[in-house]
């Protein structure tokens, strides 16, 4: 039987016109037939592998087709060794097929690492500890480098010069390269800085009113920058302007697991006066400064009684004023409030007066982070704060309304008598 094939063989060489093609049909058939066993046999068992749950890997990345686009590299290796045993094929044809062989051998192994560097970054934000430092800008200038690494090399391929002589004209165009690239370079510097220095991760509520940004990071890549605002809208800041420009970063706040109070009641300056003995035995029933009226009672007695032995006139007695009482009672208030960071900083202190009332700040910090509850808890602080400050006999400042207009309008003129004539009737005016 050998015999026979190779007796067929000889003859068939005898008519080149027909057993070039014959041959180049083989070899086509083989590298398609190569092509089938390693994507349908070899690939699919790996796949199976990578999915088990021994390996504990993400189905996404088991899933990934690297693998399957590394494998088109054996048809390519069919074609060039066989071309090479074709006879009577012209050299210059045998040349052009392995060059382009080896060019798309170089394609395909570039596009492979561009799938593995992928899947490395997937990898990396799948894990739970480390998802908040984003590698993506990384992975992106070393695909860059690949992609320009293979570039080169399809390129000597097809010509069929050496690498190097491309790289010696490319080292000409070296400025116009840094002309072209200078985003790229300038975004890649600022990458290195934000991740060196932990400025930004994601899931970062960050704030950067000059590009219109308030919101979440949700991507963080080697050009750009994804926050999603609260109104559920996407801002793209370049990654070089969070390095140029500043903004503000609140993981700082969430870290702390406490939030800032920062608000002020304008009081009315009018109503501020000292507090008669009624009165306080009246603020007495506060249960939160009972025990402070009392001590500063005992405070004042002493003090007064000593001034009287002096023979200074009463005037000089100290007094308790209303403004001051309501001071503590919102200090105590915060301190036996359930929504309050006791551990932090907590005060309530007078600003400068204004042409709008004395401002009385109150300083602390919430219990929580979460924003429907801050805002709640902000909410209930100054609504209580609102409704007790009359019974202090004070009054918090509001500019003037209609409704308050209209209370301070002059009683309308009285009616005109029945019969009469209106004013200004029969061309005479009302005298003025």
């Amino acid at each position: 039987m050998p015999q026979d094939f190779s007796r067929a063989l000889d003859r068939l060489q005898t008519y080149p016109a027909l057993y070039i093609p014959l041959s180049i049909a083989l070899l086509l058939a083989v590298a398609w037939l190569s092509n089938w066993v390693v994507k349908h046999i070899l690939v699919r068992g790996l796949y199976r592998t990578l999915r088990s749950a021994a390996l504990g890997l993400d189905k996404s990345i088991a899933e990934n087709r690297v693998i399957a686009r590394l494998a088109n590299v054996v048809p390519a290796l069919v074609v060039y060794a066989g071309v090479a045993l074709i006879p009577d094929l012209p050299a210059a044809v045998t040349a052009v097929v392995r060059n382009v062989c080896v060019a798309s051998m170089v394609l395909t192994v570039a596009l492979a690492l561009g799938g593995m560097l992928d899947t490395f970054n997937a990898y990396h934000q799948s894990r739970p500890h480390v998802r908040l430092r984003s590698v993506k800008g990384y992975v992106q200038v070393v695909k860059i480098a690949v992609y320009a690494v293979a570039t080169i090399l399809v390129l000597a391929a097809l010509i069929d010069r050496s690498p190097a002589i491309l790289l010696s004209g490319l080292g000409a165009m070296a400025a116009v390269l840094l002309l072209i690239f200078q985003d790229t370079l300038l975004s890649l510097v600022a990458s290195v800085q934000i991740t060196t220095g932990d400025l930004v991760r994601v899931g970062d509520w960050i704030e950067m009113p000059q590009l219109n940004a308030d919101g979440d990071v949700v991507d963080i890549a080697l050009h750009t920058v994804k926050v999603q605002n609260f109104d559920r809208t996407i801002t793209t800041i370049p990654t070089k302007k969070l390095i140029s420009d500043s903004f503000r970063n609140w993981r700082g706040m969430r870290e702390t697991g406490a939030r800032r109070i920062k608000r002020s009641l304008l009081i009315d300056q009018t109503s501020i006066r000292f507090l008669d003995a009624a009165e306080r035995a009246r603020l007495r029933d506060f249960r939160l400064i009972d025990d402070y009226l009392d001590a500063k009672a005992r405070e004042m007695d002493a003090w007064n009684a000593d001034l009287l032995r002096q023979g200074i006139k009463p005037v000089n007695a100290r007094r308790v004023t209303n403004i001051g009482t309501f001071r503590i009672y919102v200090e105590r208030y915060l301190r036996s409030h359930p929504g309050v960071h006791q551990a932090m900083s907590l005060m309530v202190r007078q600003l400068e007066p204004t042409a709008q009332g004395l401002p009385i700040e109150v300083y602390c910090f919430s219990s929580t982070t979460v924003w429907t509850e801050y805002e709640g808890i902000q909410s209930d602080i100054f609504d209580h704060l609102l409704a007790t400050v009359p019974d202090f006999g004070l009054r918090v400042f509001q500019s003037p309304t209609g409704a308050d207009v209209q209370a301070l309008r002059p009683l309308a003129a009285p009616a005109a008598a029945p019969g009469s004539a209106p004013p200004g009737a029969f061309g005479i005016e009302p005298a003025r």
